[in-house]
């Protein structure tokens, strides 16, 4: 697609693109996105927070006075854009607009949920504390197969539904989507950071769908989108119990992809960003991430996903 606006800022364009791509399930509306996205000044997150900020509220605002067809629908898309507002902020975990946004997202999202058939909020046991996610449960009677749905580094478990579960819903599957640690709601309830042995996190997950007499454990799919197109074939290598794995858009490589960025070989950069100190190492990467928005965004939320100190820890 020929780029529209934000041409020298790829990750507004590209979340500019994501959110226009929630329409067909009604997590967007053409209109309201272009719109929104002509109020931002290219590479200011305050700007890119305050404009999806106020889109959400109207329509939420909107949304909770009318029909409730209406409602359901303006929900959902003040949903994606409070989700949207708080994108670019993790640079600064303490920033009290990041918690305010996605708990308005999800706040809509549930309410929105609850005017659909056989879709609920779920808690999953995992470890001490619990995962959280949806439930779409198909029409009919009988076993059915089912999809085990999971984002990647920076979505949620509420932008499935846009983008599957509720689609594998209609086909008759039925659909448990869940945020895994690193992902947004284990990072808000309990500061989760991500793992790299993923199939430590969806053996639980399993274990939870298939007490459910209504799924066929022989017909369980697991799908991963982006770095969960990662984590995912991980995660299958390892579970038995899975009779089909989907790598959507997977990543190969997440650190080859920052690594080549910088005046390094991709080895030196590892080998060096795993030092106690490396002063030049870290003016480097500061060069490079003042240079390339993709890298400002990238260690910004990459520090926050992992739960590390610095750029260079997390590059580690």
């Amino acid at each position: 697609m020929k780029q529209l606006m934000f041409h020298d800022d790829p990750p507004f364009w590209f979340e500019t693109l994501r959110n226009l791509g929630l329409a067909a399930y009604g997590g967007s509306d053409v209109g309201e996105v272009i719109a929104t996205a002509s109020r931002v000044t290219p590479g200011d997150y305050d700007s890119w927070h305050a404009a999806w900020l106020s889109t959400a509220e109207r329509l939420e605002a909107e949304a909770r006075g009318s029909h409730p067809v209406s409602a359901r629908d303006g929900l959902l898309r003040a949903s994606s854009y409070y989700r949207a507002a708080e994108f670019f902020l993790h640079g600064h975990p303490e920033d009290p607009r990041i918690e305010h946004a996605y708990e308005r997202g999800v706040s809509c999202f549930r309410d929105a949920i609850a005017r659909f058939p056989g879709v609920t909020p779920v808690e999953i046991p995992y470890e001490d504390t619990v995962l959280h996610g949806y439930f779409y449960r198909a029409a009919g009677e009988g076993p059915r197969p089912a999809v085990v749905m999971h984002n990647g580094f920076d979505g949620a478990a509420e932008e499935l539904h846009f983008s599957g579960a509720l689609g594998g819903q209609e086909r008759g599957y039925h659909v448990l989507t869940f945020d895994g640690p690193g992902q947004p709601a284990a990072i808000h309830r309990d500061g989760a950071a991500f793992r790299p042995d993923w199939e430590n996190v969806v053996g639980p997950v399993l274990d939870f769908l298939t007490q459910d007499p209504g799924v066929d454990p022989a017909r369980t799919a697991l799908l991963g989108v982006s770095l969960g197109g990662y984590l995912a074939p991980r995660a299958a290598a390892y579970e038995p119990r899975l009779a089909a794995v989907v790598a959507l858009d997977g990543v190969f490589d997440a650190v080859s992809a920052l690594t080549a960025h910088l005046p390094l070989s991709h080895e030196e950069a590892v080998r060096r960003a795993a030092a106690e100190h490396d002063e030049e190492m870290d003016r480097l990467i500061a060069d490079a991430r003042a240079r390339n928005p993709i890298l400002r965004w990238a260690f910004d939320h990459g520090r926050y996903v992992t739960r590390t100190s610095n750029d260079r820890e997390f590059l580690a």
